[in-house]
């Protein structure tokens, strides 16, 4: 099965999230694929299926797409699908956080999450697999850890923001890790 992603690391977690010993998960990287995949659909789950279409088209019949980001309430669910690139090319994190902030100045509606969407192509057939993240964007960035807007987002139930949490603590609450454990859910007894 590809994973539609050039990043060996991402295939490695989601392997064990999914926890399949037999399926054997493949990134573009580990078949050659180099061409760019145009994401212009207008959600999540838009751009999760681009990824599928665009190795299906050739030849692939089982391929895993995924989109994710973060959505903010009082930003009517901006930055959204522009995420990675909510302050322009080249993908700039720290500028993200900053545009993200101001933007953010003077208001206390602070809720947000962050959301992942799996598309699937199995057996012929799409499938959706989506996972949730509730929290809220805090007024100051804390923490070294995680990537992205980790610095600056306070999952439910915690104090702290996601660069302050443990890879562990993470993990297990992730918007991520819900999507690709309902996928590993829906595979296991198909593979």
């Amino acid at each position: 099965m590809i994973f539609a992603t050039h990043n060996p690391h991402k295939v490695f977690e989601v392997s064990l999230i999914m926890n399949l010993p037999k399926l054997n998960l493949q990134s573009l990287k580990d078949i050659g694929f180099t061409e760019e995949i145009i994401e212009d659909g207008t959600s999540f789950r838009e751009n999760a299926l681009r990824k599928v279409e665009a190795l299906q088209s050739k030849g692939y019949a089982s391929v895993i797409g995924e989109d994710s980001g973060l959505e903010v309430e009082y930003l009517k669910g901006e930055p959204g699908i522009y995420s990675a690139r909510y302050s322009g090319e080249p993908v700039d994190h720290d500028r993200n956080i900053s545009k993200l902030l101001s933007a953010m100045a003077g208001t206390d509606q602070r809720n947000a999450r962050f959301t992942s969407c799996i598309c699937l192509l199995f057996e012929d057939n799409i499938h959706y697999f989506e996972g949730y993240c509730n929290g809220k964007i805090d007024y100051q960035r804390t923490g070294s850890g995680g990537f992205g807007y980790d610095p600056v987002f306070i999952p439910e139930g915690y104090t702290e923001s996601f660069a302050v949490l443990s890879d562990e603590q993470k993990s297990k609450i992730s918007h991520r890790y819900k999507s690709f454990a309902a996928l590993g859910n829906y595979l296991k007894d198909k593979i």
